[in-house]
């Protein structure tokens, strides 16, 4: 399913938790569509089988993989002028860096859960959205997109960190799309901040390890990379500032 001469061909495309499964799957299917593609994780082996998978997979594509300490705003910074010096331009931030942690109910819930995810579901999409923001501004088609949950919308007593965390999250982007928005001017939106919402990921590990499993509702995480590549096939003014459902809206 190649997209040559697509919205993302010659794109350059930057992958917030590109080693783990739903990182791998958007590293190969950006890289299929025709873009440069650069990752970035905390683990330097799991991303440099990521980023060689893609590169196999794709004969000629250029992914790339950096390890970046995406708690680090000074860091996450030099990461994207990095990116953007090497390549002449920076089209996109996909924000797949993850995390859960639950609660056999609201009463069990342990506020260490919230600090370890406030870290990674809030803190980084703070530090990329501000480290890429500009970039992005300059790009004829600049899209930030997150990765949400369902459970954002609709918590359960045993999420409460998790659902907070992804809430704060959401709240942050829909902020950052509407900078784009008055960025815009009466023309309207040309960069967009877009969020795609799940119920949860699935990817073929889990069902190998869980064989008589259902995974109703779930998104595959190839799925997953098909719509994260088609908000580029969208205009900015229609994707930015909305959740863009996978899942049945709750």
């Amino acid at each position: 399913m190649t997209n040559e001469g697509g919205a993302l061909e010659g794109a350059v495309i930057a992958v917030a938790g590109a080693a783990g499964p739903a990182g791998r799957a958007a590293l190969l299917r950006l890289a299929e569509a025709g873009a440069t593609v650069v990752g970035a994780d905390a683990d330097p082996e799991r991303l440099a089988s990521a980023v060689d998978a893609a590169r196999y997979a794709h004969g000629g594509a250029t992914v790339t993989g950096d390890t970046v300490d995406l708690l680090d705003l000074a860091a996450t910074r030099e990461w994207a002028h990095k990116i953007e010096k090497d390549f002449g331009r920076i089209d996109g931030l996909v924000h797949l860096v993850g995390g859960w942690r639950g609660s056999s109910s609201f009463a069990a819930t342990e506020i260490a859960d919230w600090d370890l995810l406030e870290r990674l579901l809030i803190r980084t999409v703070q530090h990329t959205s501000l480290a890429f923001h500009d970039g992005l501004l300059r790009s004829d088609r600049g899209r930030y997109v997150l990765i949400s949950a369902a459970g954002a919308s609709k918590p359960t007593a045993g999420n409460a960190a998790y659902s907070a965390a992804k809430a704060a999250a959401e709240a942050w982007t829909l902020a950052l799309g509407d900078g784009f928005r008055k960025a815009g001017g009466e023309e309207g939106a040309r960069t967009a901040a877009a969020i795609l919402v799940v119920k949860a990921l699935v990817h073929d590990a889990m069902r190998a390890e869980r064989p008589n499993a259902k995974f109703a509702g779930f998104t595959d995480v190839t799925e997953l990379a098909d719509a994260i590549a088609g908000v580029w096939d969208r205009p900015a003014e229609e994707v930015n500032g909305q959740r863009l459902w996978l899942t049945p809206q709750p």
